[in-house]
């Protein structure tokens, strides 16, 4: 008798598969050639062979400085490209000094109260040169006003700039909680950078649409490519709601998605949803031009999948983890570091990381080719099934209204809690094997520990000693007349962006403009999903 074996979406897998399985297969309708409609085989022709996809370690801690001296080493070791981490108040739209802020400032990320922040973060840095990756959303609109007044600091025209925005309130309603205003003038604030940007960024990725956080809080591959094809559809539908042409503003949008253990599973949807996103830009909302239709994404290694325990089987982990991105096709990735189930990683722990991208680009041959397994009876059925599946997630959502009505209601946060759950429990009672955890553990020893990042404990007192002494030396006049502008602008709906560019050349800080923002929209509060 053959054992069942599942994905982790609970999709049966055969021991086998046959030219059968896949007989309903159109080579042109459904696969294409790279570079082409529908996309599944890649967005670009050439893939990897033209240019590897960007290599970026999410990296961010105490204060700009201390930020800079990570980035100006990660650069040294061959990244190419930059990756923000924010900390909690920043994120969360409070100053260093705020009395709530006071012990996260510079744990989880940077910390960035003002403008001048921003300025110290890219010293040195040629921002007319980097792509710079932004995992910022309920404060993104600030955020980027910040890095425009750094690169105007540098001289960089706005057209010149380069990277990606994650911008995606959606998801933080869905999974990580990160939100302050509530859903209806949090996708106001998404539209005006998305608009503005397409405008004036056109080098410049205004949202990536992330199902990334979904899938770490505990959803399937299938949940996490339903929901986030969900929210697309619901940011797409926001801004033709402003009159905007979809191909005015599709080209840049760009999605962000997790991979984690299933290295077939996760190929496969990947693969799905460049297919299911040339479908719904050409069908549902009639692209015209082709980069509208075509999905480009950056794959976050999962955090989840690492293990306190014997911690260096972690280094497997983000090994297969970003062999899947490769293979699905990402155009930037991010490599967990080992030891970040204990605390943030360190130097060498970066360094290995970004080691790991570099073996699987240049020994391991996986790059040469494009969609390598293309072809193959089961990846291709496991493409055409997960996407199916995905369909139905999406035809659910939006028999609740869509994505936003759906939040609202807490429909999908109690799909994503049901299945956080049954997994906790299968790793829990053996069913799901955890190498190390609950198989093949070390009984009787003590765990190794590996050696951990030490953050400096003064890194608040000097952040909030140095922002005060900058508000210090504003033109008060000048900060309050902005303040009001916003104010009005928040009032009479126009876009937000050039009455926060403002702003921040003036000094006024984040969590100043947050306020406004609070007074305006108010606060949201969760309601209970169950």
């Amino acid at each position: 008798m053959i054992d069942e074996r599942r994905t982790d979406s609970g999709i049966p897998v055969a021991p086998v598969y046959t030219p059968t399985d896949i007989g309903g297969l159109d080579p042109d309708a459904h696969l294409g050639l790279p570079g082409h409609p529908p996309f599944t085989r890649g967005p670009y022709e050439t893939m990897y062979r033209g240019r590897l996809w960007t290599m970026r370690q999410f990296a961010g801690y105490g204060s700009a400085e201390d930020t800079n001296r990570r980035y100006r080493f990660l650069l040294d070791q061959g990244q190419t490209a930059l990756s923000v981490a924010f900390d909690l108040p920043t994120q969360l739209g409070y100053d260093s000094s705020h009395p709530m802020a006071r012990a996260e400032v510079g744990r989880v990320g940077v910390a960035i109260d003002t403008a001048e922040d921003m300025v110290d973060l890219f010293d040195g840095l040629p921002l007319s040169e980097l792509s710079v990756n932004f995992t910022i959303n309920a404060t993104a609109p600030i955020i980027l006003a910040f890095y425009l007044v750094a690169a105007e600091r540098q001289d960089v025209p706005y057209r010149q700039l380069s990277g990606t925005l994650q911008n995606d309130l959606l998801k933080e309603f869905l999974a990580r909680k990160a939100f302050i205003f509530p859903p209806t003038p949090s996708m106001r604030l998404v539209a005006d950078i998305v608009e503005w940007s397409a405008r004036s960024l056109p080098r410049f990725n205004p949202i990536s649409v992330t199902g990334y956080h979904a899938r770490e809080a505990g959803c399937t591959a299938v949940q996490e490519l339903g929901l986030t094809m969900a929210s697309a559809i619901a940011y797409a539908e926001e801004l033709l709601g402003r009159g905007l042409a979809f191909d005015s503003f599709a080209p840049r949008f760009s999605f962000h998605f997790a991979t984690t253990m299933n290295l077939f599973e996760e190929v496969a949807k990947l693969r799905a949803a460049r297919r299911l996103w040339h479908e719904i830009a050409t069908t549902r909302f009639g692209a015209q031009d082709p980069r509208s239709a075509r999905l480009r994404f950056f794959s976050g290694n999962s955090g989840t999948t690492l293990t306190a325990a014997q911690p260096l089987n972690n280094i497997i982990r983000s090994t297969i983890q970003c062999l899947g991105a490769v293979l699905g096709g990402a155009q930037s990735i991010h490599v967990m570091g080992y030891d970040e189930a204990y605390e943030l990683p360190t130097e060498e722990a970066v360094t290995l990381s970004l080691r790991t991208q570099q073996i699987v680009a240049h020994e391991s041959g996986v790059a040469d080719t494009v969609d390598a397994l293309a072809g193959s009876y089961y990846v291709e059925w496991l493409t055409s099934e997960v996407e199916e599946r995905a369909r139905k997630v999406m035809a659910t959502v939006e028999g609740l209204g869509g994505a936003v009505k759906a939040l609202e209601a807490g429909a999908p946060q109690r799909w994503i809690a049901a299945e956080a759950y049954r997994r906790e429990r299968a790793v829990s009672d053996g069913t799901e094997v955890r190498v190390g955890v609950n198989r093949y553990v070390d009984d009787g020893e003590t765990p190794q520990q590996p050696r951990l990042f030490t953050l400096d404990t003064g890194i608040g007192q000097r952040q909030i000693a140095r922002t005060e002494r900058r508000m210090a030396t504003r033109n008060q006049r000048g900060v309050d007349a902005k303040l009001a502008a916003l104010e009005r602008t928040l009032r009479d709906g126009s876009n937000v962006m050039p009455a926060l560019i403002d702003a921040a050349r003036a000094g006024v800080s984040l969590g100043e403009m947050s306020d406004v923002m609070r007074a305006q929209f108010g606060e949201f509060r969760e309601p209970d999903p169950w």
